[in-house]
């Protein structure tokens, strides 16, 4: 398999620093070749560049891919917006000459030239089809027993017709990536509907906002949970600080919330603090105690 360069985008080192750590422990333990992508900047994010101003999003976008490409590398992210940028961005400049050729203009003023080497990966795409079920199943320490409602996110399934990754209105793979660990993933009403914070909605219209993530949050409630798992630092955000938000009115979920990376990370035996989990803002007893329970199991073994 070809190297990874990792993208770490904006929100994961300034915001999640525990989903940074995770990442790199857990493709260490996999035995994944990875670098950290230096000097690296936004990817830009997909919901306001691209609306605005398409020329500039492309060119942002291409830098990016440009400094993957002067390492020989794929490039891997762990944000579904990064995903979705980088994705689109490189698959635009790869089959439009025209637009290629001006935003290569651009790019020249810094002695760079875009030429369409590299595959845009996210990690949940990336551990389904590269890694595979079967053999996340051999490297896992430890099942997890926990109830888990997962969180696809809208960058990672659609335009379903450049993602191909399964249907998305009823899709399974980042299912059995969970079920992987040994936790169940557990069924609820509006499992494919959007967080609230995309598009400019949060940092816009926050009232409409909590309103999308409420809807969500209580629907995962009923199913019963002991968290939400995402793969994106933004829907990680808007449920981690949505929560607190919400929590000044009056309502109260107190559902932990996990990026993949570190629920795996929890399943190959790295610890609560290891995987930075004690930096969220929901921090629930009862959760904690259940995986702390089983990383003293695994570690007795």
């Amino acid at each position: 398999m070809k190297e990874l360069s990792l993208f770490l985008g904006c929100l994961i080192p300034n915001r999640y620093p525990g989903i940074e750590k995770a990442t790199k422990l857990v493709l260490d333990r996999l035995g994944i070749e990875w670098s950290e992508l230096k000097e690296a900047s936004c990817c830009p994010a997909p919901g306001v560049f691209r609306s605005f101003d398409k020329i500039t999003w492309l060119t942002l976008a291409s830098r990016n891919l440009v400094l993957a490409e002067e390492k020989k590398t794929d490039l891997l992210t762990i944000c579904n917006g990064c995903f979705s940028s980088l994705m689109d961005a490189n698959d635009i400049l790869k089959n439009e000459a025209g637009l290629r050729n001006e935003v290569n203009e651009h790019l020249k003023k810094i002695d760079r030239e875009y030429t369409g080497t590299v595959e845009v990966r996210h990690i949940i795409e990336y551990l389904y089809k590269e890694i595979g079920i079967k053999n996340l199943d051999r490297a896992i320490e430890k099942p997890l027993e926990l109830r888990v409602a997962v969180h696809y996110g809208c960058h990672l399934l659609k335009p379903t017709k450049d993602r191909k990754l399964g249907g998305a209105e009823c899709p399974v793979f980042f299912d059995e990536l969970v079920e992987a660990t040994g936790a169940a993933s557990v069924n609820y009403e509006g499992k494919t509907a959007c967080c609230g914070a995309g598009g400019g909605v949060r940092s816009a219209m926050l009232e409409t906002s909590l309103m999308m993530t409420e809807y969500k949050l209580d629907r995962m409630k009923k199913a019963g949970v002991d968290c939400i798992v995402d793969a994106c630092p933004f829907c990680h955000l808007q449920y981690d600080g949505g929560q607190v938000e919400l929590a000044k009115a009056g309502k109260r979920y107190d559902l932990p919330v996990v990026h993949y990376s570190q629920l795996l990370g929890l399943a190959l035996g790295f610890s609560y603090e290891e995987m930075g989990l004690h930096l969220n803002e929901i921090q629930n007893a009862e959760f904690q105690e259940k995986v702390k329970e089983r990383q003293k199991t695994i570690h007795a073994l």
